[in-house]
């Protein structure tokens, strides 16, 4: 009885977990099906498409740039995503490993950076791009923004503050020079939080709409979200069979990188934090 009594919760938990991961998916198992059907069958009563095929995806590239929104999209992801973990680094190394004057202030100003809402930066981000760097329709107002993220910072101070100073000590009485030290000593260290860091920067850069769409008018610097989003009512109709298969393609590379660096992600965020 009581081995029965210990088994139960665990499968109760486990069934639980398996019907709302279920829920969870429904909407993604809906939006790939629906990519396969006609538009006629996206809304029909039918859950299973009657006549799948992959014409939805043919006539998405054929008739919409969407290979060339797929390309910027990657292009900024990338750039963003690197630039953002490189400053982060520097960053987080700096606040945890190097005691300056006005350090704790610095750190505070940071933190309270993080709670101002991005909107609110908006306007004023945007005549800056414009009238000062003369950026819009072009790439650099979506990655160079970006590139000290308060919270990268943040993440990856507190991971390092985990690293023994000694370490880094014995580096410099080899006679290691503070460049070759974090290249060669706390950049591996760091592989899993960069790897978290990662995955969190690329899925932010890759979703991103709102910025895109203000700073990026010129059809062939569109980003994928931003083009999947202005088929809608267009040609007086919304293609909805057009518009999820691109949500599906969409997608595929945020799989991508989050199956490559899944074993990280989970050692990164908790180590993290560990030590404040």
């Amino acid at each position: 009885m009581t081995t029965a009594r210990h088994t139960r919760p665990p499968a109760l938990l486990y069934a639980v977990l398996i019907v709302v991961s279920a829920f969870a998916a429904l909407p993604f198992v809906w939006m790939v099906l629906s990519s396969l059907k006609p538009l006629a069958e996206i809304f029909g009563q039918g859950f299973w498409p009657q006549h799948a095929s992959l014409d939805n995806y043919r006539a998405l590239f054929a008739q919409t740039p969407a290979l060339r929104a797929l390309g910027n999209s990657v292009l900024i992801a990338v750039l963003s995503t690197a630039g953002s973990l490189l400053f982060c680094a520097l960053g987080g190394y700096g606040f945890a490993k190097f005691d300056f004057p006005g350090r704790n202030a610095l750190f505070g100003v940071m933190l309270v950076s993080m709670t101002i809402p991005f909107v609110v930066g908006l306007i004023p981000t945007f005549i800056l791009m414009r009238n000062t760097f003369h950026w819009i329709d072009t790439p650099w107002p979506l990655i160079v923004p970006g590139l000290a993220n308060a919270f990268g910072v943040f993440f990856m101070r507190q991971y390092l503050s985990t690293v023994p100073d000694e370490l880094l000590d014995a580096a410099r009485i080899d006679g290691a020079s503070e460049p070759t030290i974090f290249v060669r000593v706390v950049v591996p260290i760091s592989t899993p939080a960069l790897a978290s860091l990662g995955i969190i920067f690329f899925m932010a850069a890759w979703n991103n709409y709102l910025w895109p769409n203000i700073v990026l008018r010129n059809p062939d610097a569109q980003t994928l979200p931003v083009l999947i989003a202005s088929l809608q009512g267009s040609a007086g109709r919304t293609p909805y069979d057009l518009m999820m298969a691109g949500a599906v393609v969409s997608v595929i590379p945020m799989l991508i990188v989050f199956l490559a660096l899944q074993r990280y992600f989970y050692s990164g965020i908790t180590a993290g934090a560990v030590k404040g």
